[in-house]
C-alpha cells in the first residue's frame, strides 16, 4: 500500500457534504467541499448564500491506508470509481476549483450533451489533445475517429476522458439520451 496522498472523490448522504467533511476532518483527513457563493434575491433583499457546488460530492485527500477510514464515515455512501479503482483527482483540478471559488461568485457546473458528429479533444490517457469526431454515443463511452492521426483510427473513449471542441448544430442528429458531467475536465465527477 502507498502512504502517498492523492485526492478522491467521495458520494455523500444528500445535503451532508458539509456534514461529512467535518467528520472526516475530526479523523485528521484533509478535506475539499467545494462551497459556491450564490447571489438569491428575496422580496425584500439580496444575500449571498453558501452552497455546495457539487452535490453529493467532497474530495479527500488520502493515501490507500485511509479509505477504510473514510468509508466507515457516517454520510458516505461510497468513492467514486474510475477502471474499478477509487478515482484520483489531478492536483491541478482540486486547484483550479479553488481558484474559480475564489474569484467568483455563482459559480456553475452544467452539464453537456454529447452528440454524434460533435467534434471532442481527448482530454487524459495516451490519446490525450487528439481532436476527433463523434461516431456513435452509449452509455459511458463515446467512439471517435481520430482524423489528425492520419489513418482511420477508432477509438471508444470514457466520456469522462473528453471535452466538447465543437457543437454540430445540424438539426437532424439524434440527441444523446445520456449526458456527462465536465467538472474542468475532471474524469471523476
Amino acid at each position: 500500500m502507498s502512504t502517498e496522498k492523492k485526492w478522491y472523490a467521495i458520494y455523500t448522504m444528500p445535503r451532508w457534504e458539509k456534514k461529512v467533511a467535518g467528520l472526516l476532518n475530526e479523523k485528521n483527513i484533509t478535506t475539499f467541499c467545494p462551497i459556491n457563493r450564490v447571489e438569491r434575491q428575496w422580496s425584500d433583499r439580496k444575500k449571498i448564500v453558501h452552497e455546495p457546488l457539487f452535490r453529493s460530492y467532497v474530495f479527500v485527500q488520502i493515501s490507500t491506508e485511509e479509505i477504510i477510514k473514510v468509508k466507515q464515515t457516517d454520510g458516505v455512501l461510497r468513492f467514486v470509481y474510475w477502471l474499478n479503482k477509487p478515482a484520483v483527482i489531478r492536483d491541478i483540478e482540486i486547484d483550479i476549483i479553488k481558484k474559480y471559488l475564489n474569484e467568483y461568485i455563482n459559480v456553475q457546473v452544467k452539464e453537456i450533451d454529447m452528440r454524434v458528429n460533435d467534434v471532442v479533444r481527448i482530454v487524459s490517457g495516451p490519446l490525450m489533445q487528439y481532436e476527433g469526431d463523434i461516431l456513435s454515443v452509449n452509455k459511458n463511452k463515446i467512439k471517435i475517429y481520430l482524423h489528425s492521426l492520419g489513418y482511420m483510427m477508432v477509438v471508444e473513449v470514457d466520456k469522462s476522458r473528453v471535452e466538447l471542441v465543437k457543437e454540430n448544430n445540424i438539426s437532424a442528429k439524434p440527441p444523446s439520451s445520456h449526458s456527462t458531467s465536465v467538472v474542468y475536465q475532471s474524469n471523476a465527477v
